[in-house]
């Protein structure tokens, strides 16, 4: 019999994935802490499982070698950067993944975003908590050129919300798919071309050594006044030093930020600019998309396969 260790939080706390898991793996151990388990904790919550469901915890190679027995890890969400996929195929350990589970949530608060950055009402909001009422004028979404750096599942799915505000869609993306492209009428363009032309920039690809730190001051700088970036990928992927500097100089309009580098408490001057409009990892934090990621790892849990690091390939 397999013992399960459910290592996320997220997971832990539905009942209904509790009970579901247990019908199937009724020996399942289960972190019910409020936090991530990190280094020693984790190696020792793991000890004596051969199977764990990972959330945002670091599957390093240290943890591997620590828990010999470990042979697979299904992974909650779609996210793969905190798991080591090299150490995993080396040793041998199986993943369990699902991509794409939970699209559908990210991309609706990807529209939300956009139009929060574009109506400025992060900036109302801060002002008005502040004691001012201000009319701000911002921008409609309709016909603007939204650049979509990263057209996967994620990024698909933006193109179809926006189907409704003709858009002129620019894309920037390793792959290309050209009768999805023809099909939506996107133009596929560099990223700096991309940045320079559109008045709304979302990120959704996802964190690696090439993309780490891929918009930076250079990028942002390449970017219109009126311009907002939106991010719900990952933290990392936006230097966000320059991004402070950007928007305290109102260097672009604004940004929609529900990822940070360091999570949780990303930088406070940063969160403290009213042009920033912050959250806190929340974009696949739905009841339907918490309980599509948790049947998915259920049943990743006997259906996984030997991780392949070509699966995050890197970004030029």
């Amino acid at each position: 019999m397999s013992r399960i260790a459910v290592c996320a939080p997220h997971f832990t706390r539905i009942p209904q994935l509790r009970e579901e898991l247990l019908a199937v793996y009724p020996d399942a151990d289960f972190n019910d802490g409020t936090r991530d388990l990190v280094g020693d904790d984790l190696i020792a919550f793991l000890k004596g499982h051969d199977r764990a469901v990972a959330g945002t915890e670091r599957f390093d190679d240290a943890v591997f070698a620590a828990v010999p027995e470990l042979k697979l890890v299904a992974k909650i969400g779609v996210g793969l950067d905190s798991l080591d996929l090299a150490a995993m195929a080396r040793r041998g350990i199986l993943l369990g993944w699902t991509p794409g589970v939970n699209k559908r949530s990210v991309a609706e608060l990807t529209l939300a975003y956009i139009l929060t950055a574009l109506r400025k009402a992060q900036v109302v909001n801060h002002e008005l908590r502040a004691g001012t009422w201000r009319r701000q004028v911002g921008h409609t979404l309709t016909g603007k050129a939204v650049g979509i750096v990263g057209c996967g599942h994620i990024g698909r799915e933006v193109v179809e919300l926006l189907a409704p505000f003709r858009c002129r869609l620019l894309v920037h993306d390793i792959r290309h798919d050209a009768a999805f492209e023809a099909a939506h009428g996107i133009a596929a363009v560099g990223l700096d071309a991309l940045l320079a032309e559109a008045d709304v920039v979302t990120l959704h690809l996802p964190l690696n050594p090439a993309t780490r730190n891929l918009i930076g001051a250079r990028e942002l700088g390449l970017m219109k006044p009126s311009a907002v970036l939106v991010n719900l990928a990952r933290g990392g992927i936006v230097d966000e030093a320059a991004l402070k500097d950007a928007l305290a100089r109102n260097a672009i309009a604004g940004a929609a930020f529900d990822v940070f580098a360091e999570e949780p408490w990303p930088d406070r001057d940063l969160l403290a600019l009213p042009n920033l409009w912050a959250s806190t990892h929340i974009g696949a934090s739905t009841h339907e998309a918490i309980l599509d990621m948790g049947r998915a790892v259920i049943r990743n849990l006997a259906d996984a396969c030997l991780p392949d690091p070509s699966w995050i390939p890197d970004w030029p």
